[in-house]
């Protein structure tokens, strides 16, 4: 600090706004130290002081949840020997991550709400892949993104929340259906159904453009966006789904297993 000592504690007191009983206090515990004047043994602030109380003042406001001791611990990392300014940005961009952090969970969090909302008895695995596709989201726009189009993935993900209810609601039922069928035969009529359902709702979420782009993707590539997908279904669920789903699309012409042997 420098040696111009010029504020004695009520002069520093009215400058700063900090009442004098909580600059005793923070000279106590040492996180703002005041100077002695050897011959009266008041105690001395100058212009440095005010710099450092500014930077408490900026760490107390906002590191909400940090006691003192912490903010002194900070004060001591040279990673924070910085001015106010520059202070302010590293919290701003600290902030700004938990916003976004919490942003996703009051998302999910809302949606969850209204999904229950005259729901009984949803499964628990249901509900939680659910909420982790929506905490997910933002890195399956990512991929989708790079792999085909802005455009495309804006018309995936740029749906209103109604829309999104009411394809979460679809989904919830989709799912319910495949807990309670699972294990018949492919050919069933009621499975033929559920999976002709699957296949609509999986049209409706994505879209006929973003469909398309998969069938251009690789096998390994479409697996890659798969495992962000969170699936409610336990393996042998999605093994059977996926017979499922393949026995349909064959009889319904839209997939041909012998295309991909022959050579």
């Amino acid at each position: 600090m420098s040696n111009d000592l010029s504020f004695s504690i009520g002069k520093f007191s009215k400058k700063t706004g900090v009442s004098i009983r909580t600059l005793h206090y923070y000279d106590e515990i040492g996180l703002l130290k005041a100077q002695k004047d050897l011959s009266s043994g008041h105690r001395l602030y100058g212009e440095d002081h005010i710099v450092k109380l500014q930077k408490i003042i900026a760490l107390i406001l906002f590191l909400l949840g940090y006691n003192l001791e912490e903010i002194g611990l900070m004060l001591t990392n040279t990673s924070l020997n910085l001015n106010l300014k520059n202070t302010l940005i590293q919290q701003q961009k600290a902030f700004e991550k938990k916003k976004e952090h919490l942003d996703k969970v009051l998302k999910a969090i809302n949606q969850t709400i209204s999904l229950l909302d005259g729901q009984e008895n949803v499964p628990s695995e249901i509900l939680i892949s659910l909420i982790n596709n929506i905490q997910n989201e933002e890195d399956q726009r990512t991929w989708l993104e790079h792999f085909t189009s802005k455009e495309i993935t804006d018309k995936v993900y740029n749906k209103s929340d109604e829309e999104n209810l009411s394809l979460d609601r679809e989904f919830i039922d989709l799912s319910r259906e495949v807990k309670r069928l699972v294990g018949k035969p492919v050919h069933d009529p009621e499975v033929q159904e559920l999976a002709n359902k699957h296949l609509q709702a999986s049209l409706k979420y994505v879209g006929e453009e973003a469909m398309h782009a998969f069938g251009q993707l690789e096998d390994e590539e479409i697996r890659d966006f798969q495992s962000m997908m969170a699936s409610p279904y336990t393996e042998e669920e999605e093994k059977w789904l996926d017979q499922v789903i393949e026995y349909y699309m064959v009889q319904n012409g839209m997939y041909n297993p012998n295309q991909n042997n022959g050579k």
